[in-house]
């Protein structure tokens, strides 16, 4: 996809972070937007600033873990514009700590954001992408999945999401050759951003109260937390920066998109350690301050 004037992309996390700078370039690329959040507030507030700037906009509160409220999206999108085009399944939120100390409802908030997310993403509006290209025989398509370099790595204290990100990129990979294999005029793309400044440190204040941990917050928790907000906040590649290296991938129909591409050289050792059959290599070998921050917190008594 190289024309994206007059097409309509639809962002879920759209009302800050990524999604906001992906809303904001297409915006800028003349787009029609649908924006889907759980942040009720700064979702009105991304709107008011995107119509202001004379774009067209339909937002939605929209929780990505309920399949009927991404059901929902995709009909009013669809209802509304009587398109869609570009998809980014970005919503996502963090946890971290020692993986075994995860609660239940640990576990069922993050996968159920940044795995069933994706999920009900790729599910209803691949099949309503496809309706829209039976009946345009001109149509392109794009999707974007939100993973991680996580997803390729496996750093220690940060068990549910490495989980729930290496998941996006093997749905990811897979949706790219389902796509090919019935010749769909639809492309797709994994993103694996590193530590970007976002909000996504801050990811629990959007979690439900149904999904509120029953257990003692421990140190492993507390120390990742620390860990993931001073890596976060310390970042140089802004939001902004990640929204024009994503558009630049769609325009040249690259998969794999990375903000910080010196990090593959850990995957790289990743899956060297995997065909030698070697025990799991230390994705943080280059940075021995990060282990040490985090064996600090930690501690030794459990």
């Amino acid at each position: 996809m190289k024309d994206f004037r007059g097409k309509v992309a639809v962002i879920t996390g759209g009302a800050s972070g990524l999604g906001r700078e992906f809303a904001n370039t297409a915006a800028g690329l003349g787009m029609k937007l649908v924006l889907a959040d759980v942040q009720a507030k700064a979702l009105e507030h991304a709107t008011e600033a995107l119509l202001d700037g004379g774009a067209e906009v339909l937002s939605m509160v929209c929780d990505v873990s309920k399949a009927s409220h991404v059901q929902e999206l995709a009909d009013s999108a669809i209802a509304r514009f009587g398109a869609v085009h570009l998809v980014f399944n970005n919503a996502g939120v963090g946890s971290g700590g020692l993986v075994w100390e995860n609660s239940e409802q640990d576990w069922e908030w993050v996968l159920g954001v940044n795995l069933w997310g994706v999920i009900h993403g790729v599910r209803v509006f691949t099949r309503a992408m496809l309706e829209c290209a039976a009946r345009d025989g001109d149509y392109e398509g794009h999707i974007v999945n939100t993973a991680s370099m996580a997803g390729l790595l496996t750093p220690p204290a940060m068990g549910v999401y490495n989980v729930s990100k290496h998941a996006v990129v093997a749905l990811s990979e897979t949706l790219h050759h389902d796509l090919a294999l019935v010749d769909a005029p639809i492309k797709a793309s994994v993103l694996c951003p590193y530590f970007v400044p976002t909000g996504i440190a801050q990811s629990h204040r959007n979690r439900p109260e149904e999904l509120a941990s029953e257990e003692r917050v421990t140190a492993s928790q507390m120390a990742a937390q620390m860990m993931t907000e001073k890596a976060v906040e310390s970042g140089r590649v802004t939001a902004a920066d990640v929204a024009r290296i994503t558009f630049d991938a769609i325009r040249e129909e690259r998969f794999y998109i990375y903000s910080h591409p010196q990090a593959l050289a850990s995957a790289a050792e990743r899956f060297d350690a995997i065909v030698k059959g070697a025990p799991p290599a230390d994705p943080y070998a280059a940075t021995p301050q990060v282990t040490a921050m985090l064996k600090a917190g930690v501690g030794r008594k459990r």
